[in-house]
């Protein structure tokens, strides 16, 4: 595939680095709308998300610093691109240092967190689809082996040295199976979100079909660094994904919990 975009003399764009940075772009301006429909102030919406991708960003990449140390010397240009080199861990990383400073800045400007949640549901899911996508051409999380028609080769050295991508073998293009996943995803957020009977509604479903997506598609993806469990029944990835489906299902429950109250309050006599 191609994990370089361009480059500019020595410095090299990538193509991973440069699908996030569109998936953030875009997910911040689908941020303004759903933000509108779910009632939230839109600059408090864009100031989260600034916080938390700044907070994201800056996690990773001093973890990247750390595990790549070797590498990031030799070719010291490759720190300003973006996300040049893949792993696991930093996902890992940034999305929890990214959700810990949204969480203190939405507890300092006294946002709802569940009405918040819901509103950047779709967004961030729409994020993560053009992430996959990235990955495809960098061969970041690359598939396992397989001979179907649609397999994809990476031939391209810089995939094997930044993301570990075999050379010359057809593997499953799981990313692209991911990123239709959860582009499917956020279409069905966006549709529920107007039509939601309780705040956190959107963020349980995101949670549970995210899960299902992440559980269903390790079965393709190769599981070396990713952590096993149960000897080697589940990756590490599978375990997250066990974790988000149940906290979907407690969220959602809560919410039928809050539906069957409601409907079952009994009327106040005035005679």
């Amino acid at each position: 595939m191609h994990p370089v975009l361009f480059n500019i003399g020595a410095l090299l764009i990538p193509s991973y680095g440069a699908m996030a940075a569109l998936g953030v772009l875009l997910a911040l301006m689908l941020a303004q709308r759903t933000a509108r429909i779910a009632g939230v102030g839109p600059t408090q919406v864009w100031n989260l998300c600034i916080t938390a991708l700044f907070a994201a960003l800056i996690g990773s990449r001093v973890l990247l610093l750390a595990i790549n140390w070797r590498d990031v010397t030799q070719h010291p240009l490759w720190m300003l691109g973006l996300a040049t080199i893949h792993h696991p861990l930093l996902v890992a990383a940034g999305v929890a240092l990214g959700g810990l400073a949204a969480l203190v800045y939405a507890r300092w400007q006294r946002l709802p967190l569940l009405n918040t949640a819901d509103t950047l549901a779709a967004p961030i899911t729409l994020g993560i689809a053009c992430e996959q996508f990235g990955a495809l051409l960098a061969g970041s999380d690359f598939g396992t082996d397989t001979h179907v028609r649609w397999a994809v080769t990476y031939t391209n050295p810089l995939a094997a040295r930044w993301s570990g991508a075999p050379l010359g073998v057809p593997v499953h293009p799981v990313q692209a199976y991911a990123a239709i996943a959860f582009l499917t995803l956020a279409l069905l957020l966006l549709v529920i979100l107007p039509a939601r009977r309780q705040h956190g509604d959107v963020a349980g479903v995101a949670l549970m079909g995210a899960g299902v997506i992440v559980f269903v598609t390790e079965c393709w993806r190769d599981w070396e660094g990713r952590g096993t469990l149960l000897r080697g029944a589940l990756d590490g990835p599978q375990v997250a994904s066990i974790v988000m489906v149940l906290g979907g299902a407690v969220l959602l429950r809560k919410r039928a919990h809050a539906w069957a109250g409601a409907n079952n309050t009994p009327e106040v006599s005035h005679g």
